[in-house]
């Protein structure tokens, strides 16, 4: 009966939306790719809201996918401007009615939608791809073994379902890719449309150089890079409260579809300076014994994961102080399941000085810890998020630097909700907050 129930309000709220779109003709671009949706997303909004179109003092009005609104109904939702009703049957008519309003009568509407397309299953984008039709569609970056896998019959597959986002894009549209990763490079043949790539190859049309982490005594504060463009031109841009190249790459989507949009590009430079990454996405927060801890409890997948490891090996840590990775199962990998724990946890016992694993799949990276070199004194094993936290707070030291990662369903935000200095500003620091998450 719930899923029959599904159906039904699904199948409306799409009818709503295509009809919506059909009536305001919003300018819309679409963002997809296994790691860095949701950063990348943030940013382009951010930047396409803030800043002056062709020297002229008027700004786009902007409507972005909510969090992670990137599914069969999240995407309706966002085009709506609906919340999600989760169990309400009143909610879900209350969206319905909505849509309904927005249909009928005039109202005004955003000048561009920037939508999060995901995949959860085989035919996830093909459906959104025909909901949409984008003007611009960014693929991130997809990664050797890409979350979802376990419904793929190989990463090849995951590759050509989130490829149909920019087989839609119309001549006179904009594919922007990750110049960095060979296998979104892979998909330039099936694109109709102009592609711009960003990254920080050379060969990249927006490229990133002389990226560094700025730091306040031992502390990580932010990030400075330059953004260097194919006539030679370059733009300073820094970003605060974050660490790690992921954000870089978030930026340079922004500012690559900035361009197409005839935004000025130094006042794109300086709205992505006030852009906030969304919490859980490899945050700098304060930590109890003023610890660093870098949260990035949003979510986790193999290649999210080892560029999470690859920054907290690079960071600046004081005299005395040790990185410490608490990393939770990565959820939907299927048959890459066990090598890829194992071999992520290798890569963290090969420099770390303390590994704590929670789940069940997590203690494969326990094992590859040990076979990394760390000490089995110095690998810590638990069930859950929130008792690995409260662990934590007795053997954590002062001014250690912490990563916190994992998938969504292990909730690993809860492990930094007991070692974080400010718990009272939980709900504006971490992910899933909302009253239905605190039900689960």
């Amino acid at each position: 009966m719930k899923d029959f129930l599904k159906h039904i309000v699904v199948t409306i709220i799409t009818l709503e939306s295509r009809l919506v779109l059909k009536k305001y003709k919003p300018r819309i671009v679409a963002v997809t790719g296994s790691v860095g949706k949701t950063s990348a997303k943030d940013a382009i909004a951010s930047v396409l809201a803030s800043a002056s179109v062709d020297g002229r003092r008027r700004n786009f009005t902007i409507r972005k996918s909510k969090k992670s609104f990137n599914s069969e109904i999240g995407v309706p939702l966002t085009i709506l401007d609906c919340e999600n009703a989760w169990g309400s049957i009143f909610g879900w008519v209350k969206n319905i009615l909505r849509g309904a309003e927005l249909v009928l009568f005039r109202n005004d509407y955003p000048d561009i939608l920037v939508l999060e397309a995901g995949v959860g299953k085989p035919g996830d984008i093909a459906w959104i791809a025909d909901l949409i039709t984008p003007e611009v569609a960014v693929m991130t970056r997809i990664g050797d073994v890409p979350v979802h896998v376990e419904y793929f019959s190989s990463p090849e597959a995951i590759l050509r379902e989130k490829a149909r986002l920019v087989e839609a894009v119309p001549k006179g549209g904009l594919v922007v890719l990750n110049h960095d990763d060979a296998r979104v490079m892979s998909v330039v043949d099936k694109c109709r449309a102009e592609v711009v790539t960003f990254g920080f190859s050379p060969d990249a049309s927006l490229r990133a150089e002389h990226d560094k982490v700025q730091y306040h005594d031992y502390k990580p504060v932010g990030l400075t890079f330059k953004v260097a463009y194919d006539d030679g031109g370059s733009i300073p841009v820094n970003i605060m409260g974050v660490f790690g190249r992921q954000h870089v790459y978030a930026a340079l989507a922004a500012l690559t579809v900035a361009a197409h949009f005839r935004v000025n590009m130094v006042e794109a430079a300086q709205a992505i300076e006030a852009w906030v990454p969304a919490p859980g996405r490899f945050r700098l927060l304060d930590g109890i014994k003023d610890t660093v801890i870098l949260d990035d409890t949003y979510n986790s997948s193999p290649a999210a994961l080892e560029a999470a490891l690859l920054e907290l090996k690079s960071m600046k840590v004081k005299e005395g102080a040790r990185r410490v990775a608490v990393l939770g199962d990565m959820l939907e990998l299927g048959k890459f399941a066990i090598a890829e724990h194992k071999r992520l946890g290798m890569e963290a016992g090969s420099f770390c000085d303390l590994v704590v694993t929670v789940g069940v799949r997590a203690r494969y990276f326990a094992e590859g810890a040990l076979d990394g070199g760390l000490a089995d004194g110095k690998i810590l094993q638990f069930d859950d998020a929130r008792t690995a936290g409260l662990y934590l707070q007795n053997e954590i030291r002062d001014h250690d630097v912490i990563l916190i990662k994992g998938s969504q369903l292990i909730r690993m935000e809860r492990t930094v909700e007991e070692v974080m200095a400010h718990p009272e500003l939980k709900e504006q620091l971490l992910v899933r907050q909302e009253a239905e998450w605190g039900r689960r």
